[in-house]
């Protein structure tokens, strides 16, 4: 189930393992169920007094690699993929559990997260989701990068991307919640890196998780994974999986068309904030059938 209307969480907890790809650590993780109105928030049950940190724009420290939240020194790191799960799947409330700060890549998509959340499933709850409603577009530009969003009845989001790469070049996607076709079209999408980005992440000791069974891997002319790329547009659809997560951390479903071209994790949230700062442009309220 998917609802527009109600708020939802997990049926049952759900517990993966895996490696960050920036530390190379291996995290444990547990999903458990929450209440109305608890929103997703992650508790690092490996430090003193197990701190919880909510999965808001305001909480957010770092967007340079990945997306991290942190509150009075403590932080999750690469929380994108699992955020867009949730997006996707239309989750509300949940409490996320982790012993080190790094949620696991995984195959470095949400495939896996979304897959063992619709193993134990999902339900309704007895609150109304709220949202925000878009009356006015916003948009924020840098240079031939922008986002901007528009009034819509329904969820929409448009990505962009365009790189001057002969395996990817021009690409977009449009996804609409109302057609529910995240499981089947979005999730599995994975994060995608050139083969000399890599290296100099290396360099610096990042990317010490990083390896073909958990990214695309790009060379000048071929794509270096076995069995090649899962959709012929894969790159343009992992960035769309990208945004879901971003703009989760809104806190609340956006009633609206966002239109993201050529953005990265650091330009949405600059639209985020911008989103906030132009409260005469939209209305919250709860879903309405």
């Amino acid at each position: 189930m998917n609802s527009f209307y109600n708020q939802q969480t997990i049926a049952g907890k759900v517990s993966l393992s895996g490696v960050g790809v920036h530390s190379g650590k291996k995290t444990n993780l547990t999903i458990r169920p929450a209440k109305e109105n608890h929103g997703i928030k992650f508790r690092r049950i490996d430090l003193p007094g197990t701190p919880d940190i909510p999965a808001l724009f305001k909480l957010v420290v770092d967007t340079s690699l990945a997306t991290v939240i942190g509150d009075n020194g403590v932080i999750v790191s690469t929380i994108e993929h699992l955020m867009a799960s949730f997006a996707g799947l239309g989750i509300d409330n949940a409490l996320v559990e982790v012993d080190d700060y790094e949620i696991p890549i995984m195959d470095g998509s949400a495939r896996e997260f979304t897959r063992a959340i619709t193993d134990v499933g999902v339900v309704d709850q007895d609150k109304p989701k709220h949202l925000f409603i878009v009356n006015e577009p916003i948009e924020i530009r840098q240079g031939d990068k922008w986002v901007r969003v528009e009034p819509e009845p329904c969820f929409k989001i448009s990505c962009i991307i365009d790189f001057n790469h002969p395996l990817i070049g021009l690409q977009k996607i449009v996804y609409d919640r109302a057609e529910n076709n995240f499981k089947q079209e979005i999730c599995g999408a994975r994060t995608f890196g050139f083969v000399k980005d890599l290296e100099l992440l290396k360099r610096f000791s990042l990317g010490r998780g990083g390896s073909l069974d958990n990214a695309i891997v790009i060379d000048n002319d071929k794509i270096l994974n076995k069995g090649g790329l899962r959709y012929p547009d894969e790159f343009v659809r992992h960035k769309l999986l990208d945004c879901l997560g971003d703009f989760s951390l809104l806190g609340m479903p956006i009633q609206g068309h966002i239109i993201a071209h050529k953005s990265g994790h650091h330009l949405n949230h600059l639209f985020i904030k911008k989103f906030l700062d132009e409260r005469q442009a939209w209305e919250t309220g709860p879903a309405k059938r």
